[in-house]
């Protein structure tokens, strides 16, 4: 079957003179059979560019495409900062950016990493390989963008985790989880082989540049700090952030200022 993308601009968001524009797309997934949301930010120098690079940036459980507009308000001026691409796509209610075995139509792994970049491309002025793309997200988006990150090193030349789920499995009856790869009880090697802190083996030191940020007051905490400690174990090279604070937007509206930046200055490296 011939594969097709297609682009409709569905909402105008925000624009103002001198500020980033702020659009709501939606992308075909051919893998899911339906048409999903992304909401795309590009800088004020865009009619000007010639080429960008892409942050792809992911929500939480229960989230979709402008829960980050909507709740990390004023975070799209990044854009202009650091003269970028930000794509806020939807991930599905809880989804955790897995191909499910169960559910044909939870297929976000394929829609992001492939579908969704290849779309971005073709439609937007970008980097078109891995040194102008970065993913990270908050929570099963974190947890998301270091699986996909890992598992397409050539897609993705940078990854960061906010408040990630980087492990999953101490939490088997939690987020819809269960309804995506099956019971951890009856699907043991499924839990095991899609958890990030199992991944690892994946990468040689600076295969991808690395960011992870936890508050030491989230749920999260511990199996963050258990993944530098194995990063660190195998030598690969990574900035760990830990600071007070709980798995909460106020956290995450401060946290996505260091990911913006640690992307910007990967993107300006010369030696990928």
């Amino acid at each position: 079957m011939k594969r097709t993308l297609v682009f409709l601009i569905t909402i105008w968001v925000f624009s103002v003179a001198n500020a980033a524009i702020v659009d709501t797309i939606q992308v075909y997934s051919q893998s899911m059979q339906k048409n999903i949301k992304a909401v795309i930010i590009t800088p004020d120098t865009y009619a000007s560019a010639t080429q960008l690079p892409v942050v792809y940036l992911l929500h939480g459980y229960s989230g979709n495409h402008l829960k980050w507009i909507n709740s990390a308000k004023g975070f799209e001026r990044a854009a202009d900062q650091y003269n970028m691409i930000i794509v806020c796509p939807d991930g599905g209610y809880g989804s955790w950016y897995w191909n499910s075995p169960v559910d044909p139509k939870s297929q976000y792994e394929t829609f992001i990493a492939d579908e969704l970049v290849k779309a971005i491309d073709l439609r937007y002025k970008t980097v078109k390989d891995r040194t102008g793309r970065a993913i990270t997200g908050l929570s099963m988006g974190g947890h998301g963008a270091l699986y996909l990150a890992i598992k397409h090193q050539d897609i993705f030349g940078a990854a960061g985790s906010m408040s990630g789920g980087v492990d999953i499995r101490p939490f088997p009856n939690n987020w819809d989880m269960a309804k995506v790869l099956g019971t951890y009880a009856d699907q043991p090697e499924r839990w095991e082989k899609n958890t990030v802190i199992n991944m690892l083996y994946q990468l040689t030191p600076n295969s991808l540049a690395i960011i992870i940020d936890c508050g030491t007051d989230d749920f999260f905490y511990k199996v963050n700090e258990n993944l530098h400690q194995q990063l660190l174990y195998r030598n690969i090279p990574h900035d760990y952030i830990t600071r007070p604070g709980g798995h909460t937007w106020a956290y995450w509206t401060n946290a996505v200022k260091y990911q913006l930046l640690f992307m910007r200055n990967y993107f300006d490296n010369p030696e990928h």
